[in-house]
């Protein structure tokens, strides 16, 4: 019998959970609501009970969401590793972004800088602290709102200089991707799916992120910027 599989995503995997989903439905009889917020919502989404099948977040929120008994101890699968890039609004002079201490400089020269709510901008901050940085580019620090990715800030010309997820800035028109953080100070995430303590249907939502977590799903990742998990 068919069932419908409620799936709540942050926006970093959206496009490659869409994918992943087109391909499952075109296997299976089961239909696939994806719903992709702010990562900061979802863990809250899920916290406060809302009902959902799978939950696909930051590998330390999904960690929190089994320790709180919101999902199912043991279903974690991580599914894709992800690192930030740096964008510039289209048409504007590259920067060089080619090591640290060229990416430094970029931030030190930037009027206006931005970076997310996630986990990603929770480590470029700290790295911003470890480069003694933080009160002389404060003021200059654009936070986007949970769900907005950075690059539409970039676009828009709120923001000169824009850090996110590469798989929210690949498909975003009106910016230019200059490219990843340089190794030494990239900014990896690991993404995860666990299963909803709420599902009413644990084995299909398991089925699903196996799914999601196979090797015949590498190709999908990356053409989304990510690297399979």
């Amino acid at each position: 019998m068919a069932s419908q599989i409620r799936l709540i995503s942050s926006m970093a995997t959206k496009q490659v959970l869409a994918e992943l989903i087109s391909q499952y439905q075109a296997q299976t009889a089961h239909t696939v609501q994806l719903e992709s917020v702010g990562g900061v919502d979802a863990a809250k989404r899920v916290q406060a009970d809302e009902a959902f099948d799978v939950v696909a977040l930051a590998s330390n929120a999904i960690d929190q969401l089994i320790a709180a008994g919101k999902l199912l101890a043991g279903s974690r699968v991580d599914l894709a590793h992800s690192g930030v890039a740096i964008a510039v609004r289209a048409g504007a002079p590259k920067i060089d972004i080619g090591s640290e201490q060229a990416v430094k400089a970029a931030v030190l020269a930037a009027k206006s800088l931005s970076y997310s709510t996630g986990p990603s901008g929770v480590q470029l901050a700290k790295l911003f602290e470890r480069w003694g940085i933080t009160e002389e580019i404060s003021s200059r620090i654009v936070q986007a709102p949970p769900g907005v990715p950075v690059g539409s800030l970039v676009a828009k010309g709120e923001v000169e200089l824009g850090f996110q997820q590469l798989s929210e800035l690949i498909h975003l028109s009106g910016i230019d991707v200059l490219g990843p953080l340089p190794p030494a100070i990239q900014i990896t995430t690991t993404f995860s799916a666990g299963v909803a303590s709420s599902s009413t249907q644990p084995e299909l939502a398991k089925a699903l992120i196996a799914f999601m977590g196979a090797p015949t799903a590498a190709a999908a990742k990356r053409a989304q910027g990510m690297d399979p998990a």
